[in-house]
């Protein structure tokens, strides 16, 4: 007897009516979510502090061989748990201390082809949709409060935006990339003075 699945039969003869359109292969493009065990969250802490280390100087600081290593950060990077190895660049040292985070307010949900355009600028590190009274949100770094208000002028440029706040980082204290760690129980009372 051939083994047949589902897919064989026509829609008639399922018993599903108005449904013509093949989906059998809809999912296939999502990626899995990957399997991190405690092995891997150490790994991809040590690449997060410092992701020159060698598989060998990794695997003697989370106690496993260097092949080991190797083969989870591939699993790691084909599962898109690892995007990439960047430089961590200090923003004062290339000419740009002022950072500010820009929010924009939009007509509509604000996302569109031309506010899409100020991604082509260095000064434009991230940019967020947004829920809350704003629609998309900026992380901008520039050379100087006039830098900054040539960004708002563009920014302002753009059909729909109906306006703009702009908070200026004075200090930072924390400036870090996605962690590995995944807070499992969160205090039941908040942390002492």
């Amino acid at each position: 007897m051939k083994n047949v699945s589902i897919g064989d039969y026509s829609s008639a003869e399922r018993g599903v009516c108005g449904m013509a359109k093949n989906t059998d292969d809809l999912r296939l493009g999502r990626r899995q979510q990957p399997v991190i065990d405690a092995f891997d969250r150490r790994i991809l802490a040590a690449l997060a502090a410092d992701s020159s280390q060698s598989y060998a100087r990794l695997g003697e600081a989370v106690g496993l061989s260097a092949p080991a290593v190797h083969e989870r950060v591939r699993r790691l990077r084909q599962s898109g748990a690892i995007k990439g190895v960047h430089a961590a660049l200090d923003g004062a040292a290339l000419g740009k201390p002022l950072l500010a985070f820009v929010h924009v307010e939009a007509a509509g949900w604000g996302k569109s082809e031309r506010l899409m355009q100020v991604l082509q600028f260095p000064e434009v590190e991230e940019m967020h949709s947004v829920a809350g009274d704003t629609s998309v949100l900026f992380k901008v770094r520039t050379a100087s409060p006039q830098a900054l208000e040539a960004f708002l002028a563009q920014i302002h440029a753009v059909p729909g935006v109906t306006g703009t706040r702009s908070y200026i980082a004075l200090s930072t204290y924390l400036e870090r990339p996605v962690q590995a760690g995944v807070t499992d129980s969160w205090p039941d009372m908040p942390l002492p003075e």
